[in-house]
């Protein structure tokens, strides 16, 4: 991969140039997905990814705007204020990560993601 910041060709796994130490690929502002340094619009969400020219007003069919279903998971831990004053604040985030544990892979069960 060529470095846009001082020309240098660099591995094709390299995140950084080996000569001027500048990142190698775009991080989409929308996505958070790494790009390539050259590329002009992320590859998993279609945003701009800098100075690109804008894509034509009519949109490829498979990207034209569709409804989509989301569910919003919303938990409340009820008792948790008590909980922390009764308690030491190691127990409490032992029990705390073994909740997002159980919940993380409850949620991935079923193609949910945590954010």
């Amino acid at each position: 991969m060529e470095c846009a910041a001082c020309g240098r060709a660099n591995d094709a796994d390299a995140r950084f140039c080996a000569g001027c130490g500048s990142k190698l690929a775009n991080t989409c502002p929308s996505c958070g997905h790494e790009n390539a340094a050259d590329a002009n619009f992320c590859n998993r969400c279609g945003t701009g990814l800098g100075s690109a020219p804008l894509p034509s007003a009519e949109p490829a069919p498979d990207q034209r705007e569709a409804r989509r279903l989301a569910t919003a998971l919303f938990i409340d831990l009820v008792g948790f204020t008590p909980f922390t004053e009764q308690h030491d604040p190691e127990e409490v985030r032992a029990m705390l990560m073994r909740y997002f544990d159980v919940a993380r892979e409850v949620v991935t069960r079923f193609g949910g993601e945590i954010d």
